[in-house]
């Protein structure tokens, strides 16, 4: 018999209305209040948020968009995305987020595959969109901030919400790996959407006069829900960035009063160890929320201690529209990523023998809820791999329960070293080395060995002016850990290469090895 672990908390009401009108719930009651602002040119209150997508989605609808079609947005953070995302949504079409930093070839397998035939975009990434729609069903780009193409001039009579099925009509196609292989459209509904920002109702519990600094990138799952959509539908200001960098971040976080931080583990890293932190008032800040890569107990402590602010982490992927973990206010556990939101069931399985594991027991982390993806866009295959016939979504993440309903991931199950048949997870070790004072940052993999199958090797990022050997790094980890969790080799190397949404590309660092 499986062993289901539910979510401990309060189970929520999940309304059967598009993204757009649950963020936009607010928007009669608190018009007058700033929506998304980028702190310079661009600003939008509630009621003006509203009326611009509504308006959008008109001339969208003028130009015979609709059910069935879909709408490609390749910009940074940018208040114009979430006019444009909600638009496109009102109409009743499907949007596909882009990332603005791929090259042709990668734009343009993403609008091949996703069918799109409208693509939105900005100047400085004008030039690859176009070069990109060779061979593509785009007849048309728009570039949001040039003359030719203002956002005024695709403006039309507003229109109200297309009826469409909440439950079925898949309102954005993200691009994910999943758990293996090349890039696959992930099918998110309305109810996907919708479900997840009501999930998060007794993790992250805001008051209407909060404002957040959104960083974290739009095209990507965690800034689109969690920031974009998740803030805006509980009446808080969104503060944008079209990147990161430390300094400005720092800068708005004092002048604008911002209470709410959402980050990744480097984030968090520069907030424990740069000089300029101490330049800057952050009293403001109620709490940081780490995501989308393991963080360590001891960085996640040192940082806060540090601010003088709660920083606590959550689970998800992009599968799972995303959040499936989190930590409710005032719970912190360290190095946990909290417990499973609400709606949300859980099981833990061996990924060696089949079977369920309850507390302590380690295993594959399999969800299911109301959040879970519709599937991947044309790939069964990949689908079912996936999801099984009992609608578990198996994460390809390791995971361990605790006795107080907090998960904590250890790993991934691809990325378990074996070194001599026992089981290294690289999360584990990295954690450990990060405390080192001479590492800003690190990163460990796998590398093929005749003896022992595989050696953990350590990529580490010394603090500027200093070193560290291996025989300083296996010191610091024997403290810490198991025997056979060791690291076997090292190499010291500028900076360690991750995704946008701050995850290690490992394969490139074994494919240096």
């Amino acid at each position: 018999m499986p062993i289901i672990h539910a979510s401990p908390l309060p189970d929520v009401e999940i309304p059967n209305v598009s993204i757009t009108e649950l963020v936009m719930r607010h928007a009669q009651r608190i018009g007058d209040r700033l929506a998304i602002t980028d702190n310079g040119s661009a600003s939008y209150t509630f009621a003006e948020l509203n009326s611009a997508i509504h308006s959008l989605a008109g001339g969208l609808a003028a130009r015979g968009f609709g059910i069935g079609d879909v709408l490609g947005i390749m910009a940074p953070n940018i208040p114009e995305y979430a006019v444009v995302f909600h638009a496109v949504g009102v109409a009743g079409g499907t949007v596909t987020t882009i990332n603005p930093t791929y090259g042709v070839a990668e734009v343009r397998f993403q609008l091949q595959d996703s069918n799109a035939s409208l693509l939105v975009t900005v100047p400085m990434f004008a030039e690859v969109a176009r070069a990109a729609l060779e061979g593509t069903s785009v007849t048309e780009v728009f570039v949001l901030g040039d003359e030719a193409t203002p956002l005024a001039s695709l403006l039309a009579e507003p229109i109200e919400q297309v009826e469409l099925d909440c439950r079925e009509h898949v309102i954005v196609l993200p691009y994910s790996s999943g758990t293996t292989g090349f890039p696959k459209g992930v099918m998110l509904t309305h109810r996907n959407l919708v479900a997840n920002v009501c999930q998060m109702e007794h993790v992250l519990e805001y008051d209407e006069d909060e404002i957040g600094l959104a960083v974290l990138p739009f095209f990507h799952i965690y800034g689109m829900q969690v920031l974009m959509n998740g803030l805006l539908a509980n009446g808080m200001t969104v503060v944008t960035m079209p990147r990161f960098d430390l300094e400005t971040a720092l800068q708005l976080i004092e002048k604008l009063r911002i209470t709410r931080f959402f980050a990744v583990p480097p984030m968090v890293l520069a907030l424990a160890k740069s000089p300029l932190v101490e330049n800057y008032d952050l009293s403001s800040l109620k709490q940081v929320f780490s995501g989308a890569a393991p963080l360590g107990g001891d960085l996640a402590d040192e940082a806060a201690k540090r601010i003088g602010c709660e920083i606590v982490q959550g689970y998800g992927m992009t599968e799972l529209s995303p959040v499936t973990h989190a930590t409710p206010q005032g719970q912190y556990r360290p190095g946990t990523s909290g417990k499973a939101v609400s709606n949300t069931e859980c099981r833990i399985v061996d990924p060696d023998s089949g079977e369920d594991q309850d507390v302590g027991g380690r295993g594959e982390l399999w969800v299911r809820g109301p959040m879970v993806m519709k599937g991947y866009l044309n790939n069964p295959g990949a689908t079912a791999a996936t999801i099984d016939e009992d609608g578990w979504l198996h994460t390809g993440d390791v995971a361990v329960l605790d006795e107080a309903g907090h998960y904590s991931i250890v790993d991934r199950i691809k990325e378990l070293i074996k070194y001599k048949g026992f089981q290294v997870p690289p999360a584990e070790l990295e954690a450990v080395l990060i405390t080192h004072p001479n590492i800003v940052d690190v990163a460990v993999v796998g590398i093929a060995d005749d003896e022992a199958g595989e050696l953990p090797k350590a990529f580490v990022v010394c603090a500027p002016g200093s070193t560290v050997t291996l025989e300083d790094a296996q010191t610091l980890v024997a403290q810490h850990l198991v025997s056979y969790k060791q690291v076997r080799a090292l190499e010291v190397i500028e900076s360690i290469p991750k995704s946008a949404s701050g995850k290690i590309l490992r394969r490139e660092l074994r494919d240096r090895s």
